[in-house]
């Protein structure tokens, strides 16, 4: 019979040990749960929620975005009555260039200038976020889409 009470005992004393080791565990557990978690809870400012500076006059409404070499975008919403890309953005001033056989050559894109003659730097021109296929003068409107020019 004592030798039953000793076991009752031990299994009573494992059983507390185990919780204890238990409890222990998971309070543990939640500590590096809650240092693993971000610092900032609120989402980061995506384009969606810069205001643009609205350029122009007309029916057709584009986004525009000026990328220089340090990374630093400029926003616009542009509204026209042009055909091309290039046509509403040299009317608002935001592009100049020079013609040559391949169209328009931009050179200096809302005030900056990229010229690869003398740094080799250059506007690259995208359409939604692609490198487009054709020059900035040759790119037809197309509405709500985004073109932007970066300093590559």
């Amino acid at each position: 019979m004592r030798k039953t009470t000793i076991l009752h005992r031990l299994s009573l004393l494992l059983c507390l040990v185990l919780i204890a080791a238990t409890v222990f565990i998971a309070s543990g557990c939640a500590g590096q749960q809650q240092t693993s978690e971000p610092a900032v809870s609120e989402p980061a400012t995506s384009v969606a929620t810069v205001v643009p500076v609205v350029k122009g006059e007309g029916k057709t409404v584009f986004s525009f975005i000026a990328t220089d070499k340090d990374g630093k975008s400029d926003f616009f919403e542009i509204h026209t009555d042009e055909k091309t890309v290039g046509a509403a953005l040299l009317k608002v001033g935001l592009i100049e260039g020079t013609d040559s056989e391949f169209g328009l050559y931009v050179k200096k894109v809302n005030g900056i200038t990229a010229d690869y003659d003398k740094d080799g730097t250059y506007w690259a021109f995208y359409v939604n976020g692609t490198y487009a296929s054709s020059g900035v003068d040759a790119t037809e409107i197309t509405e709500g889409a985004t073109y932007e020019f970066k300093v590559e």
